[in-house]
């Protein structure tokens, strides 16, 4: 068995969660003793055999070519869409039906709908990240449900032994309200998360990537005039003060338009710190009772949300309960059962 990772060409540019869902993954898939590889586009002499599976993260135009071409050579694949989506199911569904005879009068006018669901018809498995996502692929798209299997996202084990101290000697600060991700993307609600945080008598810490876009500014230029907010410039992910911002604050903060489910919210709570995060796209499913859920939409929601969290002491419940299910050791176990199960079928 021969597996090889891909997704799209400024994965690493973007640095978001398949960045890290990726690298994770394949270093858990060595320990393992899988044979596991990045897929690399400049490799001239690159050929498949019926042991060699690819595991495509995104589903989307930026990775339709691929899967075309895939498709073309006979190779098989899986994909992790990491897609969703706050329209309805039957939203989209008029809006595919819409599409279906314009498309036919204009060619080469696709939606994002449409490299979704050709993407995934032709895999192996669908592999959504949270039972939400795959009701909204079968619903929404059509993909057929004996297609779809759940597999969640992982986190890494290291941040349940984060130090605290490194953080709150560095910058003087604990307990505070903690954001980490990235400013000037729409579904990050940088706008509104800034707005609510202007509003709380507390401390707050951002560490973001601020985009170069009128959005990125605007947030930027907030959080200039802002009181309680301190502002830090993205940290690598292996950077121990990363990890030690997550324990030393009291509370982290993902009111996004939606998350499947938010990778630095699961690392964030295995470090010990309370969370407040949208309910869209599946976080329940991760975070369950242990997590203050508000409208993202609403800076009064968010807002009143981060208070409650605030007035809650912190404790271990939701550490031990992303131990037993999402650290990347079980995750990539299952992984690595399912594609033993595709490779034993063919």
């Amino acid at each position: 068995m021969r597996i090889y990772l891909a997704s799209y060409q400024t994965l690493m540019i973007n640095r978001g969660g398949p960045t890290y869902k990726i690298l994770c993954l394949r270093d858990e898939l060595e320990k393992m003793g899988v044979d596991v590889h990045l897929f690399d586009m400049w490799d001239y002499g690159m050929k498949f055999t019926d042991d060699d599976l690819i595991h495509i993260f995104n589903a989307n135009i930026y990775t339709y070519p691929l899967a075309i071409n895939l498709k073309l050579y006979g190779a098989k694949y899986v994909v992790n869409p990491i897609f969703y989506s706050n329209h309805s199911a039957q939203k989209i569904h008029m809006y595919r039906m819409l599409e279906a005879p314009f498309r036919k009068i204009f060619k080469r006018t696709y939606s994002d709908y449409f490299f979704t669901k050709y993407i995934c018809d032709n895999a192996e498995r669908v592999l959504p990240n949270t039972r939400d996502e795959g009701n909204i692929l079968n619903s929404a798209l059509g993909i057929k449900r004996e297609k779809i299997e759940v597999i969640h996202n992982g986190v890494e084990e290291r941040f349940a032994y984060a130090d605290p101290s490194l953080f709150e000697k560095k910058y003087g600060l604990k307990d505070f309200i903690l954001y980490v991700g990235h400013l000037g993307a729409v579904r990050k609600n940088g706008p509104k998360i800034i707005e609510a945080l202007k509003k709380i008598d507390n401390p707050a810490v951002i560490i973001a990537d601020v985009l170069k876009n009128e959005e990125g500014a605007a947030c930027r230029e907030e959080i200039e005039k802002s009181n309680n907010i301190t502002f830090i410039e993205w940290l690598k992910h292996d950077d121990p003060m990363f990890a030690s911002a997550y324990a030393a604050c009291h509370t982290f903060i993902l009111p996004t338009r939606y998350e499947t489910p938010g990778r630095a919210a699961l690392e964030a709570g295995l470090a010990g710190a309370n969370i407040v995060i949208t309910p869209y796209g599946g976080t329940r499913e991760y975070f369950e009772h242990f997590a203050e859920y508000v409208e993202p939409h609403s800076v009064d929601s968010i807002k009143k949300g981060v208070v409650r969290s605030l007035n809650k002491k912190k404790n271990d419940q939701l550490k031990e309960h992303i131990l037993s299910r999402f650290v990347w050791e079980i995750i990539a176990a299952k992984t690595v059962d399912m594609y033993d199960k595709i490779l034993e079928n063919e």
